[in-house]
């Protein structure tokens, strides 16, 4: 948890620097993370993975993982509870024994 902590703590400080936080209310940063999303999409447009820069695709990834990391922080959430909370949601919802090897979702299992 200390290294996601290192990561928000960078990001608010380079925010903090620029006089960025004005703008980073939860609406706008999930507005970014869907931007930001979609450019991750282009990358992927009319060609096979495997054809998609993967340096791009770092950079647009490392952009939705910050304006993520900001909103979670906005509103207080422990990053590593809420994923890990989430898992276990899931883990009810698409049971190994219904769900292994099976992409419908889990109120078609």
């Amino acid at each position: 948890m200390a290294e996601i902590q290192k990561i928000i703590s960078e990001l608010i400080q380079f925010r903090d620097e620029r006089d960025w936080a004005q703008f980073h209310n939860p609406k706008d940063l999930a507005l970014a993370i869907n931007v930001e999303a979609g450019e991750l999409l282009e990358l992927f447009l009319w060609k096979s993975p495997e054809n998609a820069n993967r340096n791009k695709v770092k950079e647009e990834l490392a952009d939705i993982l910050a304006y993520a990391f900001l909103l979670a922080e906005k509103y207080e959430f422990d990053v590593k509870e809420i994923v890990l909370e989430k898992i276990k949601i899931n883990g009810q919802k698409y049971p190994v024994d219904k769900a292994k090897g099976n992409a419908k979702k889990y109120n078609e299992l």
